[in-house]
């Protein structure tokens, strides 16, 4: 069982950065791939990005490449996602997955969430 706790949601104006975190509970961390998924009102869950279990693999939807980057400490059992440039239409509810290795963009292929962190980008 793994519990996630997302942080550092808030408001911030366009072109500002954010850094969210999500800090797992459990001596597994390391064992799962992990990601960062975000919801908007009246759209469907996305994935943002994802970390493989070592870090050296990232994948970034094509809307936020090359402005968010996606990393994990092992040692802090903690992921983030630091997110640059952002712009209006980032503004979501994000939220921190925890998954095995055959994760995809689907929700329904991850095991556990956490409650979600609000980032709203004003114009």
């Amino acid at each position: 069982q793994v519990q996630l706790v997302e942080s550092g949601g808030g408001l911030v104006q366009a072109g500002g950065s954010l850094r969210l975190s999500c800090a797992a509970s459990g001596r597994t961390f390391s064992s799962y791939v992990m990601g960062w998924f975000r919801q908007a009102p009246g759209k469907e869950r996305e994935l943002v990005a994802r970390i493989s279990r070592s870090g050296g693999s990232t994948y970034y939807a094509d809307s936020v490449k090359g402005r968010f980057t996606i990393s994990r400490d092992s040692a802090k059992n903690t992921v983030y996602l630091q997110m640059n440039s952002l712009k209006p239409e980032d503004t979501a509810v994000y939220y921190c997955a925890a998954g095995s290795a055959i994760a995809t963009v689907s929700p329904s292929s991850w095991d556990y969430w956490g409650q979600g962190t609000q980032v709203t980008v004003s114009s």
